[in-house]
């Protein structure tokens, strides 16, 4: 570990490996990179090969880039860059396939942002990174496409306000830059052009180079003596200013004057088996309503871990949920909530009555989940525990109006939010 440590220090400084340096170092903790090789892409848009030449393609133009336009980009920085371009890709193994496109047979690999990083969600944290540069690395392979997208979608401040609530819009500019020059393709100049563009965005909308975009905004309206008011009136301006459902923050002090006064907190837990969910909630949430899909399964089946009546369980939890919410208690869904599409159906349930959402994810790496999970009480199999990490799709912090991270033994690596 001291030789990895070693060699992850020396990126902060000058240190410029290519692809076969760098696997060297990291296959060990990311399997997937000694398939780049064997996985291929489209023709017409990757005339230079497999994934792998590609990859350190991409590390040649980042190195270039960051000798000549991209000089102050140092430290911390430089090595979150050179760590994402050699991982921007790295689902790619997992979701290539040849698909028919008007006729032609393309090479595609849908979802592979997203999927990446995921997968380097429990990786990333047995390396020795301060947990900002993880936060930053999954941000910047889980929307490395987005910035051409907003140009061609011709979309507002809204969604650029979004993207940086999710990743560093400076260091997704110079990711891409190395991405698109790490390739062969016959419209590289118009997908420069599309990266020049998104910065001037950026730069004309304010959130180029800036620290936190929330705190930003949020200084414009800290007006609540009431602290309780203030952390709903924050967690709301925020998410409707990032939806475009307010074009100022200041118009969130009127929309939301009544609702702050009287709301019920919901708390959602996203973790997997042995990750310590149940026992940060008895030591954080006391007096609050638990739902847990565990207990309500063995009320109706008789055990924790029966899946029978999967239907009759997310009811009985929804009703549950609903009157709680509808009495203006405070409440918290406990269950694993890996996909994203459970985590939407509940935070929108929550926005419906008006409650202010708090996500905590629970980020440990797999031999702690592993250990953890045969510590407990109600352990489940090794094999529920790897089926949930490829299930995993990593949460977001504008899923919820506040986000918690939380580590080992309930430690917490990270907060979005104004908490009273």
């Amino acid at each position: 570990m001291k030789r990895l440590n070693r060699w992850l220090e020396s990126l902060a400084l000058d240190h410029s490996p290519d692809f076969a340096e760098c696997r060297s170092f990291l296959a060990s903790h990311f399997p997937l990179l000694n398939e780049f090789e064997n996985t291929e892409q489209d023709k017409e848009w990757h005339a230079e090969g497999n994934v792998a030449i590609h990859t350190d393609m991409v590390l040649q133009a980042l190195y270039a880039l960051l000798s000549s336009r991209a000089t102050h980009i140092q430290g911390a920085e430089r090595q979150v860059l050179i760590l994402s371009a050699l991982l921007h890709d790295i689902a790619k193994p997992l979701t290539t396939r040849r698909r028919d496109i008007a006729g032609v047979e393309r090479v595609i690999a849908s979802r592979h942002e997203e999927i990446g990083a995921s997968y380097l969600a429990t990786r990333l944290m047995e390396l020795p990174l301060a947990y900002k540069s993880v936060m930053q690395i999954m941000g910047l392979v889980g929307f490395h496409q987005v910035p051409k997208l907003l140009v061609v979608k011709n979309q507002g401040y809204s969604d650029y306000f979004r993207l940086s609530l999710n990743a560093n819009l400076e260091l997704l500019y110079w990711l891409e830059q190395a991405d698109m020059k790490g390739r062969t393709c016959s419209d590289l100049d118009k997908q420069i052009d599309l990266l020049e563009q998104f910065r001037l965005f950026a730069e004309d909308y304010q959130l180029w180079g800036i620290e936190d975009p929330i705190e930003f905004h949020l200084r414009k309206i800290q007006l609540k003596s009431c602290q309780s008011e203030q952390a709903f009136l924050d967690g709301y301006a925020i998410q409707q200013l990032s939806h475009g459902d307010i074009s100022t923050v200041e118009q969130a002090i009127a929309k939301n004057y009544e609702p702050c006064q009287h709301y019920s907190h919901l708390y959602l837990m996203c973790g997997m088996s042995g990750s310590g969910k149940s026992t940060w909630i008895e030591k954080n949430l006391e007096g609050y309503d638990v739902i847990s899909l565990d207990e309500i399964r063995k009320e109706l089946n008789g055990k924790r871990d029966c899946q029978k009546n999967r239907g009759q369980v997310l009811q009985l939890a929804k009703t549950r949920l609903k009157k709680a919410l509808a009495n203006k208690r405070n409440v918290v869904w406990d269950a694993t909530n890996i996909r994203k599409d459970f985590r939407n159906t509940i935070c929108e349930l929550g926005e419906n009555y008006g409650a202010l959402i708090t996500m905590v994810v629970f980020q440990l790496n797999e031999s702690s989940l592993r250990v953890n999970n045969r510590n407990r009480q109600y352990a489940v199999g090794d094999e529920v525990i790897s089926s949930q990490l490829t299930k995993l799709e990593w949460p977001w912090p504008t899923e919820s109006h506040r986000f918690l991270v939380i580590w080992e033994n309930g430690s917490e690596l990270y907060r979005k939010g104004t908490f009273s």
